[in-house]
């Protein structure tokens, strides 16, 4: 598949600064409240790494669209075409497809693909083969013909249908790698920037779900999901030991707010981007000398 990363491409200059963004359905908006502070800053990322979430919003910086995460979500939170039960129930898909991967961003809150294709930061959205159980990493150069891996990476199990593309079945990304840190590593960056959606004490539990009752057609992908809570938290543990070291910046939420993955609440909406802009307020001149480190 040429979209996915080859070996041949995972040699990066020292000096490339990667931005790693974590999923978590809306808790997703304390992302996009961090990388609206960085367009209004001019805070320029290499390449991006996004899951589920993390991608689906993430993609407004390389359209350097600020705002429009938090105002499409304020916007249709309760109307019943965007993501909730009744899509649930008519479409098989919690998201609604037609609504949010066309009617909204070619309508409604247009996305700027002209912008984004012309972008010079790589973009890699995370998805789950679920034939196989492993994350791939595909590039979106062309925000527009590759919506589908976009809509796949945040295609939550249970309430997502399989997302067909190729030949292969897809759900969310974070099912297989949800904090691709390691990746950004394996492809040598040297300065890399986490954005996390929970606070710092967080680990993740042993999930309970019916994987195994729900997906026996696709064992390699159940195995994968039941066992992925240890990915988490080692990741979760190197990401600290990297930025004990001085090596990497994280960003979490600096409060906790107690929010359902579909949210309707609006006030719980803006206070998880308020937060997301605040703590990145609270940080930026020391991502602005991490970014500036050993630059000629």
């Amino acid at each position: 598949m040429t979209n996915q990363i080859s070996n041949e491409t995972t040699s990066q200059e020292n000096n490339k600064v990667a931005l790693v963004l974590e999923g978590g359905a809306l808790r997703g908006l304390y992302t996009a409240g961090v990388l609206d502070v960085f367009m209004e800053n001019e805070i320029k990322i290499d390449t991006i790494f996004g899951v589920s979430a993390g991608a689906l919003f993430g993609i407004n910086y390389k359209s350097k669209q600020i705002g429009r995460a938090l105002r499409y979500n304020l916007k249709y939170a309760h109307d019943k075409r965007y993501m909730g039960m009744y899509s649930l129930i008519t479409t098989g898909d919690i998201m609604n497809r037609k609504f949010c991967f066309d009617t909204l961003v070619n309508e409604l809150d247009p996305l700027d693909f002209k912008t984004y294709n012309n972008s010079d930061t790589e973009f890699y959205a995370v998805v789950t083969n679920i034939r196989t159980g492993e994350a791939e990493y595909i590039n979106i150069k062309d925000a527009r013909k590759d919506m589908e891996y976009l809509r796949a990476s945040g295609s939550m199990p249970f309430v997502s249908n399989l997302v067909e593309i190729n030949g292969n079945k897809y759900l969310d990304g974070a099912l297989s790698d949800p904090i691709p840190f390691q990746k950004a590593l394996d492809m040598n960056y040297k300065k890399i920037i986490v954005i996390q959606t929970r606070p710092a004490d967080y680990t993740k539990q042993k999930p309970i779900v019916p994987y195994g009752l729900i997906y026996r057609k696709y064992p390699k992908f159940v195995e994968t999901a039941k066992n992925i809570y240890k990915k988490y938290n080692k990741t979760l543990n190197l990401i600290k030991e990297y930025e004990n070291e001085g090596k990497i910046i994280a960003l979490r939420p600096s409060k906790k707010i107690q929010m359902k993955r579909i949210e309707k609440d609006l006030n719980k909406l803006r206070a998880i981007y308020d937060i997301g802009v605040k703590d990145c307020n609270k940080n930026l001149n020391k991502i602005k000398e991490y970014i500036n480190q050993n630059k000629l």
